[in-house]
């Protein structure tokens, strides 16, 4: 343990993450930014072939910087997991998917796993920062990497440490943001304290690798019970003509006691749509129903559905039917700033209008190609937002407020304007087109 704390305090320990993903590349850079030698696996070859080239796939990441760690010799990307053996911190940050049947998809996990563990070596750490349900880093990892002649804590070092990662907040950056670390034994929470001390401002350890994997679903969940109060508030104050996004910031001005949280159009990304499922179906295993939380998720589920019954009212309401109406959609991204459309609410709603026989188009700045569209069955690109483009809809809806959208534009020259967002209360003046949803 002392030689690979050596190595670590001197940064000359060699980093290798796997996965170049939202939560992979950028922690790959954070530990180049700190002096590591770090290799970067993906088994997407154009991927790793982009990043060679120092470029970018990632909007918030500019090439430039990759770029400039290739070129220092920090950073090397690659396909070739024969390297792993010349890693001594292994950082797992793979997808953790769900199945049709919204049970836990670990396959990626438990690949990298298996293919780790053919080049398992003395010394080393590693530490799986996927999201996932409490226990598996014990059950699944511990047991594939354990022998007889390697034991953790002793020959090797296993750890949990949920990524923190949010696409596009200026505000915070990998380096500022608390790192929870759990380590199977002591030995390896030791290690881990080291590995994510040499990188992030501050490290909170906890006691197990089940409570540091249990806290990144508290921090999810907890946004997502909150989302599903207020899109259910915001349902019921449509109904009595009241405006929950002055309610919400009513409310905001009380000093203690109180957190805003504001609707939308349902949840999006890789996270908040999907952990709670994880710990549902880990809870089933004690015999414990999470009735509170699948309840959010059932509500928040239903958003986009509510917005395509209040989009036909309203179009009821101008004598014009959901079938057959042009609709156009702002923004695909799931949050704005991004170009991320993974769980995508405009995916959704893009989906249901079309389910419905209405002719959908979108406009989004940073998503210029737009796939996972069941009905269409292929990719469509985001339309020009022009007055033309605007006036010859029947109804736009914001779902995405990303900031370089025109909504002055909007206001003035849609005839419906639905807005998800409150992004239009940007915008002075009468606005009798506009209704919030």
């Amino acid at each position: 343990m002392k030689k690979l704390l050596d190595k670590i305090e001197e940064k000359k320990g060699v980093a290798g993450i796997i996965g170049l993903g939202y939560v992979g590349l950028p922690i790959a850079l954070r530990f180049c930014d700190a002096g590591f030698k770090t290799i970067g696996f993906d088994i997407d070859i154009k991927k790793v072939v982009l990043l060679d080239s120092g470029k970018s796939y990632l909007e918030h990441i500019p090439g430039g910087r990759i770029k400039e760690r290739i070129d220092e010799g920090l950073f090397t990307p690659t396909s070739d997991f024969s390297l792993l053996s010349k890693c001594d911190i292994i950082i797992i940050a793979v997808p953790t998917p769900l199945t049709e049947s919204n049970d836990p998809d670990l396959s990626f996990v438990i690949n990298t796993t298996k293919t780790i563990a053919q080049y398992l070596k003395k010394g080393q750490a590693i530490s799986l920062e996927s999201t996932t349900y409490p226990g598996t880093t014990r059950e699944e990892l511990l047991t594939r990497f354990d022998s007889s002649s390697m034991k953790a804590g002793v020959d090797y070092f296993l750890i949990y440490s949920p990524e923190r990662e949010d696409p596009g907040n200026k505000h915070f950056e990998i380096r500022s943001i608390p790192k929870v670390v759990g380590g199977i034994t002591e030995n390896c929470l030791e290690v881990g304290k080291a590995i994510y001390g040499a990188i992030v401002k501050e490290v909170v350890p906890v006691s197990s690798t089940e409570t540091a994997e249990m806290s990144k679903l508290l921090e999810n969940i907890f946004r997502g019970v909150n989302i599903a109060l207020v899109n259910e508030l915001k349902m019921l104050t449509d109904k009595m003509g009241i405006n929950i996004w002055e309610v919400v910031k009513a409310s905001s001005t009380k000093p203690f006691g109180f957190m805003p949280f504001y609707p939308g159009p349902g949840l999006g990304g890789h996270c908040i749509p999907i952990d709670p499922y994880y710990l549902s179906w880990k809870a089933k295993q004690y015999d414990f129903s999470t009735r509170f939380i699948e309840l959010a998720g059932e509500v928040n589920t239903h958003v986009p559905h509510w917005i395509v019954e209040k989009t036909a009212s309203l179009l009821n309401g101008k004598k014009k039917s959901l079938n057959g109406s042009n609709i156009l959609i702002i923004g695909a991204a799931y949050k704005k700033g991004v170009n991320d459309t993974r769980e995508s609410p405009a995916v959704s709603l893009i989906n249901l209008f079309t389910s419905a026989d209405a002719k959908v188009r979108y406009h989004d700045p940073h998503v210029p190609v737009l796939s996972g569209l069941r009905k269409l069955e292929r990719t469509i690109k985001s339309t020009p937002l022009t007055v033309k483009n605007i006036e010859k809809s029947d109804v736009v809806i914001i779902v995405t407020d990303h900031d370089e959208i025109d909504y002055n534009l909007l206001v003035k020259h849609s005839d419906l304007l639905i807005d998800t967002r409150n992004a239009t209360s940007r915008v002075k003046g009468k606005k009798r087109n506009v209704h919030f949803a």
